[in-house]
């Protein structure tokens, strides 16, 4: 039986692009790509026609002409007279905040409940149990409309806290709790760089330190783990990363003199301190819980996939039940875990779009909401809003599939 072979050498031929073995793949790579461009040109072509013949054209002017609309909860200085573009960012950080915020409790919520649910006690069992199924199976938009008319019904007024006969007060003189949000301090600094005030540079100079004090105990755990390996004993290490986590950050707030303002009440509502607003906090919470319902069942499969011998094996050590569950279980449970937990956090950063239903002001209230009303912008708007999902949805992959990665098992 003979078998055919690709000419080694030789002259060059046009016919060799898809005769030989060694070219045909870009070869036919190449005519994909052609015909996919071609393909895009005229669908651009026959939109650009299209709109010209119903006296459209495609222009982003509009994003520098003023605004025209006030934002009740914002990251950054704006006014109504400030751009459309400037009420875009303002929506994109909103969306950003609230996404960041919900992964981190959603997080929080899924794990403790994954975990209680496989719990021996039979009522907690029950009780997380009770929690998944009723989370999970109404729509969130619901639980954003109730956490939000709870809120305004059970909290209230800020007229409430007003003179002798002040039927509520502040917490320990710090914190309000009102039918329109939370009032907290906010920090701001006295010095430093920028003088007084909340300047982003000092800011800026602060996480620094944060992100040098996280290397700093991760090179301090790495030596500690490679003396462990050479030499059977593990050095401590608790004090030293502590040490390297609270003085150089202390020293810093130091130095730039962290004060904070204590929000009071002056006319009808608070002024000062930050205010977190009704419709961020019932879309924060609201989110959390829901997707929490999904994660702790994702968490659960994770801790059923690992096998009940590396339990058995860890309780044979000597280990106490949580801390087989915590340097045991859980660890290797993060390998199952992980890649559906990414597309819990997707839909967490998409299903913020609904924050519209409570007035939260993030960019699809904004950008695709009354810029869009306001400009009649419709194709610029929902390209923006399109580019902008895409961009953080894909962000939020590619961070996640990299720690994905990092947890997978290493073949020697």
């Amino acid at each position: 039986m003979s078998t055919t072979t690709d000419p080694q050498g030789g002259t060059f031929r046009l016919s060799m692009l898809l005769n030989d073995t060694r070219y045909r793949s870009m070869t036919l790579q190449a005519i994909a790509a052609i015909v996919l461009a071609l393909a895009l040109l005229y669908l651009y072509s026959n939109l650009a026609a299209n709109l010209r013949a119903a006296g459209l054209n495609i222009s982003f002017a509009f994003l520098g002409s003023p605004a025209g609309y006030d934002i009740n909860q914002t990251l950054i200085d704006y006014n109504s007279q400030s751009t459309n573009l400037r009420a875009a960012v303002v929506g994109v950080l909103n969306t950003l905040l609230v996404a960041f915020l919900a992964c981190v409790t959603a997080t929080v919520f899924g794990v403790l409940a994954g975990v209680l649910r496989l719990s021996n006690n039979w009522l907690v069992s029950k009780l997380m149990a009770f929690y998944v199924e009723i989370f999970r199976n109404i729509p969130v938009l619901i639980w954003i409309v109730i956490i939000f008319t709870i809120m305004i019904a059970v909290l209230p007024g800020p007229r409430a806290f007003r003179g002798d006969d002040a039927t509520s007060s502040m917490l320990f003189d710090l914190f309000a709790f009102t039918n329109r949000g939370v009032y907290v301090p906010g920090p701001y600094f006295t010095r430093g760089i920028g003088g007084e005030g909340g300047s982003i540079i000092n800011w800026l100079l602060v996480i620094v330190v944060l992100v040098g004090s996280l290397f700093a105990t991760r090179a301090v755990t790495a030596r500690a783990n490679n003396i462990q390996a050479a030499t059977g004993v593990r050095p401590k290490t608790l004090w030293t990363n502590l040490a390297i986590w609270f003085v150089p950050i202390i020293a810093l707030l130091f130095i730039l003199g962290l004060s904070w303002d204590v929000p009071a009440l002056k006319g009808f509502n608070f002024a000062g301190g930050i205010k977190v607003g009704g419709p961020l906090i019932a879309l924060w919470f609201a989110l959390s819980i829901y997707t929490g319902a999904f994660i702790a069942e994702n968490v659960r499969a994770g801790i059923q996939a690992v096998s009940k011998g590396q339990t058995e094996a860890a309780s044979a050590l000597g280990l106490r039940p949580n801390r087989v569950m915590s340097l045991v279980v859980l660890p290797q449970a993060l390998r199952v875990i992980i890649p559906p937990l990414i597309s819990q956090y997707l839909n967490i950063t998409k299903n913020s779009s609904l924050a519209i239903a409570v007035g939260y002001a993030d960019i699809t209230a904004t950008l695709g909401g009354i810029t869009l009303n306001q400009t009649g912008r419709a194709i610029e708007c929902v390209l923006l809003l399109m580019l902008f999902y895409l961009v953080i949805s894909l962000l939020i992959s590619a961070f996640m599939n990299v720690y994905n990665n990092s947890m997978k098992l290493k073949e020697r």
